[in-house]
């Protein structure tokens, strides 16, 4: 397969229209229609479904397009990674959740500016989307990760804290008042239902919880009245005043922990992870 040929299935297969996805490549309709065709008789398999109303991606164009994410990201890596080492001062970019890590972040980049040699480094605020999907596509090079809810395959990871979880409530609410809560009390909240984050395609979960993208909008819907939220404690201090955390007994501790590529060689990522480890 070649990378051009892959490049137009991506473009089809996310906007499912033939116009819009020759408009989105910069090329006419024709030379779509041969490349796709090209590419499903070298595979021998139907990729997408056309009709005159619609195109429909079948199971191996599925396949193919998860396939196809994680080749252009990769090829799009090592091109970047390649012009940063030829950079006189490296550059780092440091993915993370907007609104989450703040201290830990903070502490993280003083230290590591007072190596010698140091990288600059840019951060890159994630929201809606993953952090680790951003260092696996070669927009970053190192995230800070939290589990369990974010994924580490393909990455290799240094442990950096760990910490309890707390719920977000509104600060009139009868269990505002409380040293401790269950998780499972917060989930019985009917009025204020658990929030709801976007999964890897960018779509939400069924549930009545107001869809959220980032904390800004969270706390605001929580600060409303119409969702609540259990999240790690760090992401609960310096809130809003009309906002209240509050411990959850039995919520699973959050580990934070630095994630790189497993085959990165940058010098800068080693030293920005040494530093983060002697925390």
């Amino acid at each position: 397969m070649e990378l051009r040929e892959l490049r137009y299935f991506v473009a089809l297969a996310e906007e499912l229209h033939f116009g819009k996805a020759a408009e989105r490549l910069g090329i006419s309709q024709p030379p779509l229609s041969r490349a796709i065709a090209r590419l499903e008789r070298r595979l021998g398999v139907t990729l997408l479904e056309r009709t005159s109303r619609k195109v429909t991606l079948t199971e191996p164009g599925a396949v193919l397009l998860s396939e196809a994410h994680t080749i252009l990201g990769a090829v799009a890596a090592a091109e970047r990674r390649t012009q940063q080492a030829a950079q006189r001062r490296p550059r780092l970019v440091l993915a993370v959740k907007s609104g989450t890590g703040g201290e830990l972040l903070a502490e993280l980049l003083d230290a590591y500016r007072e190596e010698p040699g140091a990288a600059t480094v840019d951060l890159l605020l994630c929201e809606g989307r993953q952090p680790q999907e951003s260092v696996k596509n070669g927009e970053a090079d190192v995230a800070l990760l939290h589990l369990p809810f974010d994924s580490t395959v393909g990455l290799d990871t240094e442990t950096l804290s760990t910490e309890g979880q707390v719920a977000v409530l509104p600060a009139s609410h009868s269990l505002a008042g409380r040293s401790r809560v269950r998780a499972a009390e917060v989930a019985a909240l009917a009025e204020l239902p658990m929030a709801r984050w976007p999964g890897p395609d960018g779509s939400y979960p069924e549930g009545p919880g107001a869809e959220v993208q980032n904390l800004t909008q969270l706390f605001q819907m929580v600060a409303l009245g119409r969702t609540t939220v259990i999240l790690p404690e760090s992401a609960g201090t310096d809130l809003r005043r009309d906002l209240v955390a509050v411990p959850v007994l039995d919520a699973p501790p959050v580990t934070t922990v630095i994630g790189w590529p497993s085959q990165s060689r940058l010098r800068a990522v080693a030293d920005l992870v040494r530093v983060a480890t002697c925390l």
